[in-house]
């Protein structure tokens, strides 16, 4: 869980980046034409040969093999128009062209092969990641008991696979079981939290009957995993609030209601007959993590109908104040009831897309979805009929 007033984007440390990196590459270029300008002004004795000839091997810092091949096109056309326009060819602009021919081939030849390896590096991290993340967040199956469900993940940083958000669903003999939860912070510190909450819920889930007591299995060990990390950073102890989990539960089972326990997480949406609304808790429940700093849970969990059709929405802050270009948040109840009657996994479909084009392609933090829609006795949905296990 992020900081959630952020510029929109792009971000300024990321702008000025990318308008420095823009100007890094075209100082070859400029080089060049000042290059020119020294020639055709009175000072053209100056030599500027072996200059020139570097400029392939600058381009190449910044740029991939097309730009040392423009900057060794510019420098070779300056040196052979102003060698003809002050018939100065001899043997020192000969030397600088073979010298030009030399830097060229060597910039191009290294530059493709870091270009090669920054990408086969790239395939492997990427190939490293998705086997993180089908092992942290799994995608859960069509159709587990009573319901079925679908997931979708959205990850905020270019190129990641994982974060800091959470979910999980399991088949018990208490029901099916779910989390959806938010760590905050980001990096590998909150994945390694993220990891300790999904572990102790899969193992929880199944042996404990109450429903507060998985949770507390859930704070148990994300307060050892925050011991654990102290002793690799101790500058982590200064402010135990800085690592907390917001997390939610929630239990479907034969009866036809849906239980949750909520711990300081955005309130899921129960969809029923096209409309949309918010399971809001009694009283506010601290995060797990902060449960020193704030009075104790209850003891039990809430109980809210949930019949035959309808349709629950679990979701990370990540989804509800994702910012448009204007700084407008998600509408995502009004969202999801515009959707038509679909399949859980085409729904959460169209809010993905829904999302991605209100905020222009551009997530301000992770982004987590489960959706779970609760079947008849026989195994029915209304849309669609039987369904086969």
């Amino acid at each position: 869980m992020r900081s959630r007033i952020r510029p929109s984007p792009p971000s300024a440390a990321g702008g000025h980046s990318r308008v420095l990196f823009r100007l890094a590459q075209c100082v070859p270029f400029v080089i060049i034409l000042l290059a020119l300008g020294i020639e055709l002004s009175p000072a053209h004795a100056v030599i500027t040969g072996p200059l020139l000839a570097a400029m392939p091997a600058l381009a190449a810092l910044t740029m991939g093999p097309k730009g040392p091949l423009s900057a060794a096109a510019g420098a070779f056309t300056v040196t052979v128009l102003t060698a003809t326009l002050h018939h100065s060819w001899g043997a020192q602009v000969y030397s600088n062209l073979i010298s030009l021919l030399v830097v060229s081939a060597a910039s191009v030849t290294m530059s493709s092969a870091v270009r090669t390896r920054s990408h086969n590096e790239l395939k492997q991290v990427r190939r490293v990641a998705e086997a993180a993340q089908r092992v942290l967040l799994r995608p859960v199956p069509p159709r587990l008991g009573p319901v079925r469900m679908a997931s979708k993940y959205l990850a905020a940083e270019t190129g990641a696979q994982i974060g800091g958000d959470l979910y999980e669903a399991v088949d018990t003999r208490y029901g099916v079981r779910m989390i959806m939860g938010d760590v905050r912070g980001k990096g590998l510190p909150a994945v390694r939290l993220a990891a300790a909450v999904l572990g102790a819920f899969r193992e929880a889930a199944h042996y404990d009957e109450d429903l507060t007591e998985v949770v507390h299995h859930c704070a148990a060990a994300l307060e050892r995993e925050r011991t654990a990390l102290c002793t690799v950073d101790p500058a982590a102890e200064d402010d135990p609030t800085e690592d907390f989990v917001t997390a939610l539960v929630a239990q479907v089972s034969d009866a036809f209601v849906v239980e949750v326990v909520n711990r300081g997480h955005p309130p899921p949406l129960v969809l029923r007959q096209g409309k949309a609304k918010a399971l809001l808790p009694a009283s506010p429940l601290p995060p797990l993590g902060l449960e020193d700093f704030m009075a104790d849970p209850p003891a039990e969990a809430e109980s809210y109908s949930f019949t035959p059709g309808d349709r629950l929405l679990l979701h990370t802050d990540g989804v509800i104040e994702a910012r448009s270009p204007d700084g407008d948040f998600f509408p995502l109840p009004t969202t999801a009831e515009s959707v038509h009657p679909c399949t859980p996994s085409e729904f959460v479909e169209h809010l993905h897309q829904a999302l991605i084009r209100h905020t222009h392609g551009y997530l301000a933090d992770d982004a987590a979805m489960l959706l779970v829609e609760r079947l008849d006795e026989g195994g029915r949905d209304r849309l669609h009929g039987p369904r086969a296990l």
